[in-house]
C-alpha cells in the first residue's frame, strides 16, 4: 500500500493494473482540487485525455485516502455510501456547494 513519504506505488490487482504513471497523474490532478470544488471521475479521465471514470475510481478507491478524496464524486454529487457521512462533514468544513446531502456538481465544478 502507498504511504506518504513512500515511493508512489498501487497495490496489485487481480481485476486491473493500473499504470503507475495514471495513478501519478490522477493524484497530482486531485491535488489541485481547490477547497470547497469537486471534480467528477469522468471529469479527470477527460482532463487527463486517459482512462475513464472507472479507472479514476479505482484509483481513488486504491490510494485515494493519500489525498482530498471527497472533492472527487460521481456524476450525480455522491460517493460510495461508506464515505457520505465522512464526506459530507469535509463539504460543510469547506463550503462546497450542496443539495439535499450530495454535491451540486453543477455550481461546485464551475471555477475548478
Amino acid at each position: 500500500m502507498w504511504w506518504p513519504g513512500s515511493t508512489r506505488s498501487i497495490p496489485p490487482s487481480p481485476r486491473t493494473e493500473l499504470n503507475e504513471r495514471f495513478v501519478e497523474r490522477v493524484l497530482a490532478r486531485v491535488e489541485q482540487i481547490p477547497p470547497g470544488r469537486v471534480l467528477t471521475y469522468g471529469l479527470i479521465a477527460q482532463e487527463l485525455g486517459e482512462g475513464g471514470p472507472r479507472q479514476v475510481g479505482q484509483v481513488m478507491s486504491r490510494v485515494g485516502h493519500v489525498v482530498c478524496w471527497w472533492r472527487v464524486v460521481r456524476a450525480d454529487g455522491t460517493l460510495p455510501a461508506h464515505l457520505m457521512l465522512e464526506a459530507q462533514e469535509h463539504w460543510a468544513r469547506e463550503g462546497t456547494p450542496v443539495r439535499r446531502g450530495r454535491v451540486d456538481v453543477g455550481r461546485a465544478v464551475s471555477g475548478v
